[in-house]
Parts: C-alpha cells; sequence; structure tokens
C-alpha cells in the first residue's frame, strides 16, 4: 500500500511516499481504506523524533482517519464491511489502508464528507475529554483558549458555545480574532499587540476565567496563573513554549487553583472507547442538525504531505489540515 515514512528526525526532517504491506487485523480491529487523514502537531513532533509512538503502534504518522470500513476481526461485533466511519488511530493514519480498534471508530456525520469526518477524531476527543471531563466546564462559567484559530480551538470554541460557556480566545492577527468571534468566540485578544493578562482581567471585570485550555506553556504558566479565578482549573496539552516554567505556589493556594494536563495517544483503548460513547451521545446530534462542524483550512494530497506539515508549522492556517487519499 501507499504510506508516508519518516526519513530523518530532528530539524530538518522528512516525510516520503513508500510502499508498505497492507496491515491485518487483530481480534477486535478493522482495516478501513483510508480516504481523509487529519493532520495534528503530534505528528509534527513525531516527525522530528520528539514524540515517539507508544509500543506497538504503527511508526507511520497520523492520529485520526476517515474512510470505508474493508476487513473485520474475527471478534468484531459493532461494525459491517462497507461501513462508513472515521477513527481515532495511535498511528498509521498517512496510508491508504489503516487499522483501527472497533470502539474508537465512529459513524461518519450524517451529511458530512469523508474530509470533514476526518477532521473530528483528534481534537474532538481531546477537547472532550480536557474540557468536561478532567475541567468540568459547565454552563456559565468562562472559557479561555489559547490558539483559538488552530484544530482544538476551533473546536473549543463550538463545543463550549453549545454547553452554554463564555468563551475568550487568544490568536496572532486581527483576522484570526474576527474569525474567531464569528464562531462564536465572546471577544479574541490578539496576543502580539495585547497583554492577554490585562485584557481578560478587564473583560471579566477582574474576577478571571474558570477554565485554561493551553497548548503553549513555556511562559504562558505564570500569566495563565494570573488569569484564573477563585477555584480555576487550568489544563495543558501541549508545551509549544517549552515543559519548562517557574512556578509561584502561593495564588496557586489562595485561590484554591486546579492544574492539570494531559495526553491522549498513549491512553488505553478502555480510556478512548469511553470518550467515543461520549462524543456519540452528546456531540454527534449537533453534527447532525448542523449546530456545529469541523473547521477545515484546505487538504493536500497524500503525496503533498510535506507541504502539509509546512503549512501547519508556519501557523497561517485556521482550523484543520487534511489529506486525501485517492
Amino acid at each position: 500500500m501507499l504510506a508516508i515514512e519518516i526519513i530523518s528526525y530532528g530539524k530538518n526532517s522528512k516525510l516520503q511516499v513508500s510502499n508498505r504491506e497492507k496491515p491485518v487485523p487483530n481480534v477486535n480491529e478493522v482495516l478501513i481504506k483510508v480516504a481523509a487523514a487529519g493532520i495534528n502537531r503530534p505528528d509534527i513532533m513525531q516527525r522530528k523524533g520528539l514524540y515517539p509512538p507508544p509500543e506497538g503502534a504503527s511508526d507511520i504518522p497520523g492520529l485520526e482517519i476517515s474512510g470505508i470500513v474493508i476487513e473485520l476481526g474475527s471478534q468484531v461485533k459493532s461494525l459491517n464491511i462497507g461501513d462508513k466511519v472515521c477513527a481515532l488511530v495511535t498511528g498509521g493514519g498517512y496510508a491508504k489502508y489503516c487499522l483501527a480498534d472497533e470502539n474508537l471508530c465512529l459513524p461518519v456525520p450524517e451529511g458530512f464528507s469523508f474530509i470533514q469526518a476526518a477532521a473530528i477524531p483528534e481534537t474532538f476527543f481531546t477537547v472532550w475529554s480536557n474540557i468536561f471531563d478532567r475541567a468540568n466546564l459547565v454552563a456559565g462559567e468562562t472559557l479561555l483558549v489559547h490558539g483559538g484559530t488552530s484544530g482544538i480551538g476551533t473546536t473549543a470554541i463550538q463545543l463550549a458555545k453549545c454547553f452554554g460557556a463564555e468563551i475568550i480566545v487568544t490568536a496572532g492577527t486581527d483576522e484570526k480574532c474576527q474569525f474567531c468571534i464569528q464562531l462564536g468566540a465572546n471577544t479574541a485578544i490578539n496576543y502580539k499587540k495585547e497583554d492577554f493578562v490585562k485584557e481578560i482581567s478587564t473583560f471579566t471585570e477582574e474576577n478571571g476565567v474558570d477554565v485554561i485550555l493551553d497548548m503553549i506553556g513555556g511562559n504562558y504558566f505564570p500569566r495563565n496563573i494570573k488569569c484564573l479565578s477563585e477555584e480555576g482549573r487550568l489544563v495543558q496539552i501541549a508545551i509549544q513554549n517549552g515543559a519548562k516554567s517557574e512556578i509561584n505556589l502561593l495564588p496557586i493556594m489562595l485561590k484554591r487553583l486546579i492544574v492539570t494536563g494531559s495526553t491522549l495517544r498513549a491512553r488505553d483503548l478502555a480510556f478512548k472507547a469511553r470518550i467515543a460513547k461520549q462524543l456519540l451521545k452528546n456531540v454527534w446530534p449537533l453534527f447532525e442538525s448542523g449546530k456545529i462542524k469541523p473547521v477545515i483550512h484546505t487538504t493536500f494530497p497524500l503525496v503533498e504531505v510535506n507541504q502539509a506539515h509546512e503549512l501547519m508549522e508556519s501557523s497561517q492556517h485556521i482550523g484543520k489540515i487534511i489529506l486525501t487519499i485517492d
């Protein structure tokens, strides 16, 4: 099968088109003929040698796919050959065929294309798990999302809005800020022009925000602590500005803050399957009613994967970048 391999790691890392043997499903897996695959920041990190796949996972990048089930493992009961699905996978998505556990496959929402469906799993699993399960965001609370026009950001804005939260985002251009407001954010801060700590204090009348979803880390950490309200929750899901930061414990104690974080790829199947069930129950009706949909910036054919990665690293995109497989 056609597949994408990492041929070198580090600063000058590259991807190349290659041929691989078509994988064979284990008892609880299905083989999917891939129509589209989402690109995510962890794919960039893996290409650079900073995020190796978990033990037993494919070394082919790609964490979310859509396509048609063409083969079933011997104990698969919930899917049939010919089903149109999207799936969260631990690797292998940048290929013509990919394996997925049956419990991490979800039906392509009614009216959605394969391209739209491929933009769902990684971001919606991540946002649901961290905002609603881990941070327990509820209606009436205020959420701050850094990187509002990323795949994670555009997902978080829509979901939080549907479930009654007020949303503040940061973004790097006025155009991106305006897009976030049109998508549902209550206010957007251009972090290159404005001090988001000061702006959030003004917007919240010095009360702060209840939940922060942060992908930046590094020097954002002490600033995030300043932005949180009493009983506020900071959820760290990536560290684009680095893993280390100086911590002042006093405001954490005085405001009774919760600082937490997570990664998704290495979690066990049972954990991910629980998220899948929650999404099917709570989010799929929103897709099918037209209330929310993934934001797609552009698509690239699989053989242009290096150009697709270059675009993601430039941060010029708004929403998801998708690979299409003919």
